[in-house]
């Protein structure tokens, strides 16, 4: 888990560099150093119960720590989206900023899809509000990542693959 949220970190101050609105960028930011510090915590929690046992109070601190992880990993994720949509940057020659781009453009274009399709297809009420009810979600970075067999992921989609895992490699 300490490993995923640095992971999350990387993705997120590459993102955070490529953005093009400051806001978004500042926000993106303070989620992943957030995650930063969340799983740092983790790591030591997780040693400390390592070396003393099982004892109720650092099996609570552990739970604690591991669902803020997660809401902290959701935050970036959220952030993420937001600089997704506003708009992003060109990368920089770097593989794993590429990768990280890439990424996020087939995410942006699902989602430009749904919304499209939603438009065209959308049943509305007599208010002329969309009905929400059988609406498809639109889709999220989380979700475009659960759709990618385990194999894709690892694959590198940049011409000059680098030795060792990259941002892209693990679930975030």
């Amino acid at each position: 888990m300490v490993s995923d949220g640095q992971v999350v970190v990387k993705f997120g101050n590459i993102l955070a560099k490529q953005c093009l609105d400051q806001r978004c960028s500042r926000e993106l930011l303070r989620a992943t150093e957030h995650t930063q510090c969340i799983s740092s915590q983790l790591g030591i929690v997780a040693r400390v119960k390592a070396v003393t046992g099982e004892s109720k109070a650092s099996c609570e601190l552990l739970l604690s720590n591991v669902q803020s992880l997660i809401h902290a990993v959701q935050h970036v994720l959220r952030a993420a989206e937001a600089a997704c949509v506003t708009g992003l940057g060109q990368p920089s020659a770097d593989p794993e900023e590429e990768e990280v781009a890439a990424f996020c453009q087939q995410w942006r274009t699902k989602l430009t899809q749904h919304r499209a399709k939603e438009a065209l297809n959308s049943d509305r009420d007599e208010l002329g509000l969309r009905k929400t009810r059988g609406a498809k979600a639109e889709p999220t970075l989380m979700s475009l990542l659960q759709e990618q067999p385990p194999q894709s992921r690892n694959i590198p989609k940049h011409p000059n693959p680098r030795k060792g895992p990259t941002v892209m490699d693990r679930h975030l």
